[in-house]
């Protein structure tokens, strides 16, 4: 009888593998043309759509800076309990890993910078920052929003996934190189290839843009005081004047580029603070000067050339200089690349997705972005999202004035979630899921 009942049962386990499962659960390990128009499907949906809009105003309201995100974090931490994402926090102190799929590989991550900017918001609406000084003016806020509702979409479809999809919530990405101390914090764990997705006020609505290779520039900053000797402004022969010197260091500093540069090799060197003084008729002792530089290749070479130029100026006017390549803590950022293979994946992505023609190939950029740190590390693919219609102008990133077009975030959180997949699909298409079966 136990024998006969066993039967019954592996033969009724058997049928069942063999019924047809709704297309509505399995649309994601189903037909591939199938899956693009049913993930924005999904984004758009109320649930979905005014989910992210309620995350982001929350966000928005409450600005925090770099590895200062606690109650961020702890926004988006609720969130994925909500809807049964596991995760690793902390990371890198305030950010978040969270993990979709088998927990085998291949591991494949979508990733959302999460600070803010030390900038007095000047947009009058409901949801304007509550905190003086403090302002989402770069869609920190929005990135978040979008890698919810990709993580949203994932884990209903969990089930479905053909490797695991790795979150990663980002701190500090505003000039303290939070990728690069969550990459050693270990983020980056079997991980074989990343995303990131950057809101653009300057593309149009709904389009995507990126380009192969070099697409953001390294970025560095120093900071010079150059110290003579002060005095009477009326009797400058017996000073050593600084501000005579600081003036001949920022011209010099222009021929950098104009002068020693391949015209067809962009690089950027910006004096933007001088510092010094404080009467009419008194030279001061010493002038403070610092600036940005930027470039996609000779990045240390061109800091070396800054600091020579720095001190030899400052000895031709008899003043002494100490030079600094990394004030206050702020190291050099690598430029960001673009991986050829991953590029080729997005843009087909976007076609079927969002239509022919929702593709942008972009122009290298001399912005940065500590995304770098990751494409350094792996196959790595960052874009921009358009989000400029006709009726509205968008202030440019890092303006006060800076706002979000919330109708975008439907096609951000549809773009993060069809690229996984996608990757996903491919490598075990291919037959390349590691041997070593790896678990979390």
């Amino acid at each position: 009888m136990a024998l006969s009942n066993f039967l019954f049962l592996s033969l009724t386990f058997q049928l069942l593998l063999l019924l047809p499962v709704s297309s509505e659960s399995s649309w994601i390990a189903g037909d591939v043309s199938q899956i693009p128009t049913k993930l924005l499907e999904s984004a758009k949906s109320p649930e979905v759509f005014d989910w992210m809009v309620r995350i982001r105003r929350k966000i928005h309201e409450n600005p925090e800076l770099g590895y200062e995100e606690f109650e961020t974090s702890k926004l988006i931490r609720s969130e994925l309990d909500l809807i049964g994402v596991k995760y690793r926090y902390p990371v890198a102190i305030t950010g978040i890993i969270g993990y979709i799929g088998t927990g085998e590989p291949p591991f494949v991550a979508l990733r959302a910078d999460m600070d803010a900017l030390p900038i007095q918001e000047a947009v009058e609406w409901e949801h304007k920052s509550k905190i003086p000084g403090k302002m989402h003016a770069c869609g920190h806020d929005g990135h978040v929003a979008m890698l919810l509702g990709a993580a949203k979409i994932l884990q209903e479809h969990r089930h479905d996934l053909q490797g695991t999809v790795v979150l990663i919530f980002q701190p500090a990405e505003e000039g303290l190189s939070g990728a690069k101390k969550m990459r050693e914090e270990g983020a980056l764990k079997n991980v074989e290839a990343i995303f990131g997705i950057h809101l653009s006020p300057r593309t149009p609505f709904g389009k995507a843009a990126s380009r192969a290779g070099s697409f953001m520039a390294g970025a560095g900053v120093f900071e010079a005081v150059i110290t003579g000797k002060g005095g009477h402004a009326a009797i400058p022969q017996h000073t050593i004047d600084p501000v005579v010197a600081a003036s001949s260091i920022v011209i010099s500093l222009q021929q950098l580029v104009s002068r020693e540069t391949d015209p067809l090799d962009s690089k950027v060197v910006t004096v933007s603070k001088v510092n010094g003084g404080n009467a009419f008729n008194v030279i001061p002792d010493s002038i403070t000067i610092g600036g940005t530089l930027r470039a996609f290749t000779g990045f240390t070479q061109l800091q070396q050339r800054i600091k020579e130029i720095i001190t030899k100026q400052a000895a031709v006017h008899r003043c002494n200089t100490s030079v600094n390549l990394t004030p206050k803590g702020r190291e050099p950022m690598p430029p960001t690349v673009n991986n050829m293979d991953l590029y080729k994946q997005f843009k087909k992505a976007v076609r079927d997705l969002l239509g022919e023609e929702a593709f942008v190939e972009a122009a290298p950029e001399m912005g940065s972005e500590d995304f770098s740190y990751f494409a350094e590390t792996i196959p790595g693919h960052f874009s921009l999202l358009g989000m400029q219609d006709e009726t509205n102008a968008y202030a440019s990133s890092h303006s006060p004035l800076y706002r979000i077009n919330e109708d975008v975030l439907p096609y951000g959180a549809a773009i993060h979630a069809s690229m996984a997949v996608h990757y996903l699909k491919e490598k075990a298409s291919k037959g390349s899921i590691s041997d070593s079966h790896d678990e979390l």
